[in-house]
């Protein structure tokens, strides 16, 4: 809708005339103009660099000549979303890598990882009801889901079951059928607003938290019926319909609830007509998002058929993207207000008939996936290394704007605002764009076991099958953990990964000796919001591997925005969420601590020595 003030100028114009709109009197007009610019223009002020501090270099150079805007469009508009393996992720990789040494960032290069297992891609796809009238439905395929050769055009049939003795009814009915499975969700009406952030009171319950607490800010945002939804589809922690076996969830997940009442029971359930819809031969399945309204749904990885009670055990199963994977039906994620419109026409009688098309293609090659690295050489101590680093990975259905191309477009341009300051860092600072986050922080996961160290009792993951194994290399046995030689070399890694919103301080990941400089180092950009530094742990992103080798590793805390209510893994992680003054300033301070960590007289302090458990 037009602004009303907007409507009557035009019309206005469109009476009156340029010529009669010209006799007004140009000195008034002249003046008033003059005397508004006057209120709203600010002075230009032009940092001397030859004098200034560092860290005031820094900002001004992040701040006043930022190229992150730049950067975060070409990841998401050019390359678009980056599914781990996917020709698109490749892309990304070797678009980093090149912009960096572009950049003058040395030892710009990939670093391999895997097997993964198999690429894929959409190629085509589209899905609309044709009878008796025409409704396209928007929906995405759930990542490596089959697809067919040619558009395919069947009946639409709603699988509503919740035990098995229901399913008799459905039997010899679902061959070729385009076929709904779960119930409708009525979205409830929003009275708080999608995007928010950080108040006072909640970053000082943050400052105030106790050791040993956690916190994972920004992402608990889901309505009551969108929460009973997710209770429905999910089975034990962290265990979602999107690929997964027993044991891990996707790493930025929002914490799963505890398991309580029928959960197990239900999840069990859905994997059942799952797998019974595509034994019978459905031609697609369709399930709605169990997120999301206005168009907006979530969509990640689909869900393989449920598995013998004498299948391998959990650990061996095949994931979804594996190349021996069963087969089953095409899978699509349904935006909520379409797929209910489907389950209500079907539930008053009428007889719909829906198109799909939907042509993938599965990338058979190694299966190695890469994750980008550069550097900004040390002087002094360039033995020593500080690291910051993002996930560039990214679900398929928007572009993985804040999730976590923002993350990756920030680390880059801390290490831009370095360079182009022409500051000497006493240490190494290393720049690190991750892939595999999104299906278990996978590729931080296997660099730090490369680089750093790993748990000595722990299996080797199928993974890290390729790596170069650790143990033919000099390493330290300490009960139960492998130091590597660049153990003692890494002072601290610093990651972002929680959407678009500006930091407002940093996680202390239980680290009581870090708080000091946290503090210290955040002093500067207090009027900017960031002044908040926390004992409390966070996850799960690409920190964590750092963490849990005993490493210092930290995310910083940051505003949601719309992370939680409309972004995470949606089709509208898109650039247009993107906020660009939250952008700059996250990068500056990026830049800020990265700067500070590479010139300490001390490696940066850890915490105490414990010994790693066996998982």
């Amino acid at each position: 809708m037009l602004n009303r003030s907007v409507l009557r100028a035009l019309l206005l114009a469109s009476v009156v005339g340029p010529m009669q709109l010209a006799c007004h009197s140009h000195s008034h007009t002249d003046a008033t103009a003059q005397k508004a610019l006057a209120a709203t223009s600010q002075p230009v002020v032009v940092l001397d660099r030859s004098t200034a501090s560092p860290t005031a270099i820094i900002r001004d150079e992040g701040m006043n000549h930022s190229k992150v805007m730049d950067t975060l469009d070409y990841i998401c508009n050019v390359i678009g979303p980056r599914l781990t393996v996917s020709p698109n992720a490749q892309r990304a990789s070797n678009w980093t890598r090149d912009t960096l040494a572009t950049w003058g960032m040395e030892n710009a290069h990939l670093e391999a990882w895997g097997p993964f297992g198999r690429g894929w891609s959409v190629e085509r796809y589209s899905l609309q009801v044709i009878s008796p009238q025409n409704i396209v439905i928007a929906s995405y395929p759930k990542a490596w889901s089959p697809g067919f050769d040619a558009p395919v055009t069947a009946a639409v049939v709603h699988l509503q079951a919740t035990k098995e003795s229901e399913l008799d009814a459905y039997k010899g009915k679902l061959k070729g059928a385009i076929v709904l499975i779960g119930p409708a969700r009525t979205p409830d009406a929003r009275f708080e607003p999608l995007a928010t952030r950080l108040t006072d009171a909640e970053l000082e319950k943050l400052a105030a938290a106790g050791q040993g607490s956690s916190a994972m800010l920004g992402q608990q945002t889901a309505t009551a019926s969108e929460r009973r939804a997710q209770f429905a589809a999910a089975g034990r922690v962290g265990e979602q319909l999107m690929g997964t076996r027993g044991g891990g969830r996707p790493a930025t997940e929002p914490a799963a609830a505890a398991p309580a009442g029928n959960r197990r029971r239900d999840f069990a359930f859905a994997q059942r007509l799952l797998s019974f819809a595509s034994a019978e031969g459905a031609a697609m399945i369709l399930s709605p998002s169990n997120q999301g309204d206005g168009g907006t749904f979530f969509v990640q990885g689909a869900n393989l058929p449920e598995l013998p009670p004498d299948a391998k055990p959990p650990a061996s199963r095949p994931r979804v993207w594996s190349p021996d994977v069963p087969a089953f039906s095409p899978q699509v994620t349904v935006a909520v207000e379409d797929y209910n419109r489907m389950v209500r026409m079907l539930a008053r009688g009428e007889q719909l008939t829906a198109t799909a098309d939907l042509r993938v293609k599965f990338h058979e090659s190694d299966g190695l996936s890469y994750n980008t690295i550069a550097e900004i050489p040390g002087t002094d101590l360039k033995d020593e290394i500080v690291m910051v680093g993002a996930h560039l990975d990214s679900w398929q259905s928007g572009t993985g704007a804040t999730d976590n191309g923002v993350g990756s477009a920030a680390a880059m341009e801390a290490v831009r605002i370095l360079k182009a300051s022409g500051i000497k860092p006493r240490r190494t600072i290393r720049v690190a764009l991750w892939t595999g986050e999104e299906q278990g922080i996978y590729g931080s996961s296997a660099y730090v076991r490369q680089h750093f160290g790993y748990d000595a009792n722990a299996p080797v993951p199928n993974y890290m099958a390729t790596l170069t194994p650790p143990t033919t290399r000099a390493a330290e046995k300490s009960k139960d953990m492998i130091k590597l030689p660049e153990f003692e070399k890494l002072s601290v890694y610093f990651n972002l990964d929680n959407g678009t919103g500006k930091i407002r301080g940093v996680y202390a990941q239980g680290n009581t000796a870090a708080v000091p400089y946290f503090k210290k180092w955040l002093k500067p950009f207090a009027a900017d919001g960031a002044k908040t530094v926390t004992i409390s742990n966070t996850g799960s992103t690409d920190h964590i591997p750092f963490d849990a080798v005993g490493l210092p590793g930290f995310q910083f805390i940051q505003d949601s925005v719309e992370y939680g209510t409309r972004t995470h893994h949606s089709n509208q992680d898109v650039y247009d969420r993107i906020q660009e003054a939250d952008m700059k300033q996250s990068s500056t301070i990026i830049a800020t601590f990265l700067y500070q960590a590479a010139m300490m007289d001390e490696r940066f302090p850890r915490k105490p020595a414990t010994t790693m458990p066996s998982r």
